[in-house]
């Protein structure tokens, strides 16, 4: 399937695909009046999102909720029906009342929820991972974000030989013709990138993390990814080390899964449920699925440890030559103690999905 292709499915894809619309009606009624479609007097309805009359375009990324106050709200009384465009992250977290960072809480903690079929895939999903030597196990989910996109959109140089260095750089200028250039500058850029800890872990890195944080090797590991890039070459290192990784599609049927398959966004939210249950979830690079998980697991209670790695200091400790192994598990432990999904202190603009204590906790 050609891009154009599988842009137009994934655009067919909506809100009900996946999650329980009645229960968010239902939940949210006291709080916003929520309509399940475009009232019939509206006839055009293509023009809602075609036509600039209909459009409130070009809202600043993370705008205060006056902004919304004097330039959305006068156009929604005037046209009745408007759209927004862009959505995703528009209105600000830390200059807005405190009772629509509730609300969000509210909405994303609460009025959210899973199709009845896809909570209980996964609680199956769950029950196998805990149950898979023969008793009940604590396991660990491993979101592993190196698929090829992950590693080309990076920008960063990794490990590999020369034939798959130069068709990732014909990948890049294809995809990122305007960032790539002649590709000159990038070598420089990815160093730098990679000294700040902005480039995904490889499976590699991750094994050596977790063995250094006391990890053994007969830990059950559920796998959260794409088709990672390189294959199964690329997985050796960290299988090899963790020989019990497993994912969806190892878990359950293929009969099992063909009914979520008709939509990208239901496997995906396989992968959510499991990874939230799990006793402990391991991030390997950023991203709102990694971020919604670890805020979900903090507002649950804290009590389950979801590490995030400090890829920084992962780059300056494996490039050394001289740091030995003893060092690098001291190293790893220090550093990882304040990175296990403990509160944060919030900052502006800080993410709310992430850390959702300040206005979350205790006031929702």
């Amino acid at each position: 399937m050609n891009k154009r292709k599988r842009k137009s499915k994934e655009k067919l894809e909506k809100f009900e695909d996946i999650f329980d619309v009645d229960h968010f009606i239902d939940y949210l009624k006291y709080d916003v009046r929520i309509v399940r479609d475009i009232p019939d007097w509206f006839t055009d309805k293509a023009e809602l999102f075609s036509s600039i009359r209909r459009t409130v375009k070009n809202i600043p990324k993370y705008a205060p909720a006056q902004f919304y106050i004097d330039n959305v709200l006068p156009r929604i009384k005037e046209k009745k029906i408007m759209a927004l465009k862009p959505f995703v992250d528009r209105l600000g977290y830390d200059n807005v009342p405190q009772e629509i960072n509730r609300l969000r809480c509210r909405v994303n903690y609460h009025a959210l929820k899973f199709l009845p079929e896809i909570e209980e895939m996964a609680d199956l999903l769950v029950s196998r991972m805990r149950n898979r030597t023969g008793s009940s196990n604590p396991f660990m989910a491993l979101h592993l974000r190196f698929e090829k996109g992950m590693v080309g959109l990076s920008f960063c140089d990794f490990v590999g030989t020369r034939m798959e260095k130069a068709l990732m750089a014909l990948y890049r200028l294809k995809e990122w013709p305007r960032r790539f250039k002649d590709g000159s500058h990038l070598w420089p850029l990815a160093l730098q990138k990679r000294k700040e800890g902005r480039c995904p872990l490889e499976p590699g890195e991750v094994a050596v993390m977790l063995r250094a944080m006391g990890y053994p090797k007969e830990t059950q590991i559920y796998v959260a990814s794409g088709q990672v890039y390189g294959g199964q070459n690329r997985m050796a290192p960290l299988r090899n080390m963790f020989p019990n990784l497993v994912t969806k599609e190892e878990l359950a049927t293929k009969l099992e899964l063909d009914g979520f398959r008709k939509h990208v966004t239901s496997l995906a939210a396989l992968d959510f449920l499991v990874c939230l249950k799990s006793d402990v979830f391991v991030m390997t690079h950023g991203g709102n699925f990694a971020k919604l998980i670890i805020g979900h697991r903090r507002y649950m209670g804290h009590h389950k440890k979801s590490i995030k790695p400090d890829k920084g200091l992962m780059s300056k400790s494996l490039g050394d030559p001289y740091m030995g192994w003893a060092t690098f598990v001291e190293d790893v432990i220090v550093t990882h103690q304040t990175r296990t999904g403990l509160p944060e202190e919030t900052f502006p603009n800080y993410d709310i999905w992430e850390n959702p204590l300040t206005p979350c906790m205790c006031k929702t």
